[in-house]
């Protein structure tokens, strides 16, 4: 008899610690959490603001009809706001920044930016804000670097390819990079 008092005793014993730790296991596991970070340390001219990093463009809705008679779509504006810009390098060898040249990359087919989707027929041309064609994978030409804040503005435009306009959706993934020299 006593072996069986012993062994339900113990028994019970664990029922009510895993009854009393069950809600406290399970309340820490709601309490815990995960930040990743990441980061770069680089010696540049100028900084890419944060708002100008990843940019969505919302072209907006456009009748097939409008792009077989005028051929293009409406310009639609953007920035690449660049911060923190300085003429004084870091780096031992104490040249200065002068300039900065902008590039744009992305799926492309000659002077044009390629668009997936269903959408046919239109491509993506983009401007500089005095008017330059933006080529994909070339360099605009060289700006000089003022120092503080720069706003580097361009506009994109829906282009018909010559190719029989359909309708549907359509997007593109863009790529820029700024080089200082």
């Amino acid at each position: 008899m006593k072996g069986f008092i012993y062994l339900r005793r113990k028994a019970s014993s664990l029922f009510l610690l895993t009854l009393f730790l069950s809600p406290q296991m399970a309340a820490s596991s709601h309490g815990w959490g995960k930040v990743t970070m990441n980061g770069e340390i680089v010696d540049t001219a100028c900084a890419i603001d944060i708002g100008s990093r990843d940019q969505t463009i919302n072209m907006g809705v456009l009748p097939t009809s409008y792009i077989r008679e005028v051929g293009k779509g409406p310009i639609k504006e953007f920035n690449i706001k660049l911060i923190d810009c300085r003429w004084e390098k870091y780096s031992k060898d104490n040249n200065e920044w002068n300039s900065l040249e902008v590039t744009f990359d992305g799926p492309s087919e000659g002077d044009f930016f390629t668009l997936s989707g269903e959408a046919k027929g239109v491509q993506l041309a983009l401007h500089d804000i005095s008017g330059y064609s933006i080529t994909p994978g070339k360099p605009l030409p060289v700006l000089g670097i003022t120092p503080g804040t720069m706003i580097l503005k361009y506009q994109m435009q829906l282009v018909t390819n010559y190719h029989p306009v359909k309708a549907g959706n359509y997007q593109t993934l863009l790529r820029f990079k700024v080089d200082y020299y």
